[in-house]
């Protein structure tokens, strides 16, 4: 059997590599690279590569990413690897494609800005990112030959970015734009803020390398900063206070310094926030995100929103999967211990992205199979398809926190139990000296399959508060924004909000050995599947403009809302809410006294105990958007 089994994994594998061998040797006799300069109306050139196809049967359309990330391999004679995604099958229909290095990164001349702000009115030579594309697709259009006139704009993450403000450019050559998981707003929702709470792992694990300026045009980058240490609760905490990893990062990194001169949603943040300019956008969109991608659990959701509500004549179109950030251009049937039954990122790619891009640019096809929202629903692992996101067919129902754990579906009805323990609040001490970790495990790097980590690491301790339904009798599924909304007081002036929505499995629940995992065995019995978490920082709860302080002992309302659900809570299964004040160290630390906390002293960070009500007149509940 070990004999057959090496035999056919032999098999497997010289037939993947011969594929590979195969489609790389096409692509390098099929296509011919490029390296340009194209200017921009201010006189500064940006650095361009542009594989073009030597068929000259027939016209072909761009495929354009613009990337602060580097459009490497650099040299005419050094071709992207193309053969090793799917967008190989864009190749095999002569797509042209290119890669743009933005204005001050890498080979790009010019002055490079992040998450630069869109101008509406721009005159004369004023430049945002949506000039540039202006410019570079007008420079490609007429001086690449053999081009059909169509150009389609995607990008992840970062090039997300400048793929929504390429949609702002208003050049009619311009089609089809597919923003995947988009930095939209890095104050609100995306990698370093959330609600107003600083993801300082992220930002301090990317800004050494990201950051670091470059006056003139180089194909390398800085290496960053490191810790001599694999355990980064351990590493974190012993640091200490954001003001100490300022002087870690030193004076070089000009946005690192923005963040700390900018702790509350002023208008600085405000003009870098994406969805400002969505407004009579042209292209034809198509949205992408995933719903356990914890770079990004934003910006797709909420720049979709946006288009809908601010560009309402725009066919815009969202697509969100299973998936970590970008995982939908790799293997997508699984994350981390939880599987969803198939690879739904070859269902992505073959069904909805291609047909989307072949359609706008090529005029092949259609895009009939692409519905206005498709979404994968996890739980029951399926796709559905609406004719709007959240779905018409939802109700909001409440699920309240009650004593003795107990979560209660509907009616706010004995909340406070019965008996000796006739008790209208849960208390806990946070404190900041031994916060809350994200995840069980011991590691460096902040983990991607935290998104859908078990919680039972957390249910153990005292600092969480921990609530459960009983068994559920019947599928609930949820489509849309969960809202928590919890009445509590504090000892102190000021505390973070942690809620997390949890899929209870049951004790005996074993995966098919028909689906693919991870191979890691681990025991899904009364698995507490993370379905959503988020923070929320207590002096924003009335403006993320004006934070104010809380008055101890005064209960007062904290009310959030946390990124999108598509998740079905099956029969047998049970749900659960946990509570808690911190999530260390994906987010920082809150000192639990009213001030800035990027000029906090080690010193002023204070324990303080914190109550959850759940008697009527003052019922902590979470929202839920019931599908029925």
């Amino acid at each position: 059997m070990k004999k057959l089994f090496l035999l056919v994994f032999l098999f497997t594998s010289f037939n993947t590599v011969f594929a590979q061998n195969q489609d790389s040797t096409w692509f390098v006799n099929n296509y011919t690279k490029l390296e340009q300069y194209i200017p921009m109306r201010d006189g500064i050139k940006l650095f361009t590569s542009i594989y073009i196809p030597k068929d000259q049967a027939s016209k072909h359309p761009f495929l354009m990413t613009r990337t602060p990330y580097s459009c490497s391999p650099y040299g005419t004679n050094n071709f992207m690897q193309i053969w090793n995604s799917y967008k190989m099958k864009y190749a095999r229909e002569h797509f042209i494609f290119v890669t743009q290095d933005v204005r001050g990164r890498y080979m790009s001349e010019g002055h490079f800005v992040d998450v630069r702000p869109f101008i509406k009115n721009k005159t004369g030579k004023q430049i945002d990112e949506a000039s540039d594309t202006y410019d570079a697709i007008d420079w490609l259009v007429k001086n690449i030959e053999n081009n059909n006139g169509k150009v389609g704009v995607t990008g992840t993450s970062y090039p997300g970015f400048y793929s929504t403000e390429a949609a702002l450019s208003g050049h009619p050559a311009l089609v089809a734009v597919s923003p995947q998981a988009p930095v939209t707003d890095w104050f609100m929702g995306d990698d370093f803020h959330h609600k107003g709470v600083f993801f300082v792992m992220d930002g301090f694990s990317f800004y050494p390398f990201f950051g670091t300026p470059h006056p003139r045009p180089s194909t390398t980058y800085t290496r960053g900063f490191s810790f001599s240490s694999d355990d980064n609760y351990t590493a974190y905490l012993k640091t200490g206070a954001l003001k100490n990893f300022a002087k870690l990062m030193g004076d070089s990194i000009p946005f690192w310094k923005d963040l700390y001169a900018h702790p509350n949603y002023d208008a600085w943040w405000q003009e870098r926030n994406a969805r400002v300019g969505l407004y009579n956008v042209k292209p034809a969109m198509l949205w992408v995100g995933g719903l356990f991608d914890a770079e990004d659990c934003f910006g797709a959701w909420n720049s979709y929103k946006a288009n809908e509500k601010q560009s309402p004549q725009t066919n815009s179109r969202i697509v969100m999967g299973p998936w970590y950030h970008g995982q939908w251009s790799r293997e997508g049937s699984f994350l981390g211990n939880v599987r969803f039954g198939s690879n739904t990122s070859a269902y992505f790619q073959d069904s909805l992205e291609i047909p989307f891009f072949n359609y706008y640019l090529l005029g092949k096809g259609n895009t009939d199979q692409i519905g206005e929202a498709n979404i994968f629903f996890s739980g029951e692992n399926n796709w559905k398809k609406f004719n709007v996101w959240p779905p018409k067919e939802i109700e909001q129902e409440n699920l309240y926190l009650a004593a003795n754990g107990k979560l209660i579906l509907g009616s706010p009805t004995n909340l406070t139990g019965t008996g000796k323990r006739n008790l209208n609040f849960d208390e806990y001490i946070s404190d900041p000296a031994h916060p809350v970790p994200y995840t069980q495990e011991v590691h460096f790097r902040r983990t991607r399959e935290y998104m859908t980590d078990d919680q039972r690491f957390a249910s153990r301790r005292t600092d969480v508060l921990t609530f459960e339904t009983g068994v559920l009798e019947n599928d609930l599924t949820l489509a849309g924004p969960v809202i928590a909304d919890l009445m509590v007081s504090l000892s102190t002036t000021d505390a973070d909000f942690v809620v997390k929505l949890i899929d209870v499995f049951p004790d005996n629940f074993k995966y098919p050995a028909s689906e693919k995992g991870n191979d890691k065995d681990y025991p899904m019995g009364g698995y507490q599947m993370l379905v959503r978490g988020e923070i929320m920082r207590g002096k924003f709860r009335n403006s993320f403009s004006k934070p104010e302080p809380f008055t101890p002992g005064k209960i007062t309302e904290v009310k959030w809302e946390l990124p999108d659900v598509a998740h079905t809570f099956l029969k047998g299964h049970k749900m659960m809410i946990q509570v808690q004040s911190s999530w260390f160290p994906l987010a920082d630390r809150n000192p639990q006294k009213f001030m800035d906390i990027y000029k906090a002293d080690d010193s002023e960070f204070q324990k303080s105990t914190i109550r959850v009500f759940h008697e009527p007149s003052h019922a902590s509940k979470i929202i839920l958007p019931v599908l029925k």
